[in-house]
């Protein structure tokens, strides 16, 4: 048994825990979280259709390999706007996802379905998910140290920042320099989604104490607001505690 293979099977595994917390916790349905689920999901049967575990002709490992790296970047924006607090930053990330499935559209219109048409498609798409995960893990961490809430986010957008770095790498090694090592680079690509995969399933593990908190606070609003429907305060028993999280919800 090589390294490779031995990795092989522990990314798999890696991969198959945020599906099974996103589940677990009831996340299937929540804000952009299905969205990562399918990510995921489509990541995992790719390893396992490259590694061997589920047997399918050539053909299916080529295209799927190419289909799933041409949804990668328009799927992970639209997760990315669950770190949005503004309308305005959500239009605009909608508006980044509209242009890039354009962009994808047309090069693969022109120049065929193949993999120099996503060598193409996937440098600036890396670079534009990589930039936005920097901004989010900046913003996210500093949340967290100073306000001490939001650490499951910060984590997610560890994870993220720290995947789309190595994916860059791995995507200028690979498809650029075009390494005669490729069992190295599948090598590489397997440690880093093996430690991304876990740093997220940390990170959606204190999310969900997060969204708990969340939802027990807006229900205690809705309590208030029928308790104190018929007086006329202007803003009764608004204790401090209850604005603990000013996020928008999603």
């Amino acid at each position: 048994m090589t390294w490779n293979s031995i990795m092989g099977f522990v990314s798999s595994f890696a991969l198959f825990l945020p599906i099974i917390f996103i589940l677990a916790f009831h996340f299937g349905r929540y804000s952009s979280f299905p969205v990562l689920l399918f990510y995921y999901s489509i990541v995992l049967v790719y390893n396992l259709m490259t590694e061997g575990y589920i047997k399918v002709n050539p053909d299916v490992v080529y295209y799927w390999g190419l289909s799933n790296n041409l949804l990668d970047v328009p799927l992970m924006l639209t997760f990315l706007t669950y770190f949005t607090t503004s309308a305005e930053f959500t239009r605009r990330l909608k508006i980044t996802i509209g242009v890039f499935l354009l962009f994808e559209a047309i090069l693969i219109f022109t120049l065929g379905f193949n993999v120099n048409t996503l060598t193409i498609i996937l440098g600036p798409g890396l670079l534009i998910v990589f930039g936005i995960c920097l901004f989010l893990f900046i913003r996210q961490t500093k949340i967290t140290i100073l306000h001490r809430k939001a650490s499951g986010k910060a984590l997610i957008a560890t994870s993220l920042l720290f995947a789309y770095g190595c994916y860059a790498i791995i995507y200028l090694i690979y498809y650029v320099f075009k390494t005669p090592h490729v069992a190295d680079t599948f090598l590489l690509y397997f440690w880093v989604v093996t430690f991304s995969s876990l740093l997220m399933c940390a990170g959606i593990i204190f999310e969900r104490k997060r969204v708990l908190k969340l939802y027990e606070v807006k229900n205690t609003r809705k309590e208030l607001s029928v308790i104190y429907k018929d007086t006329k305060k202007a803003a009764p028993v608004r204790a401090a505690m209850l604005d603990f999280d000013k996020e928008h919800w999603n």
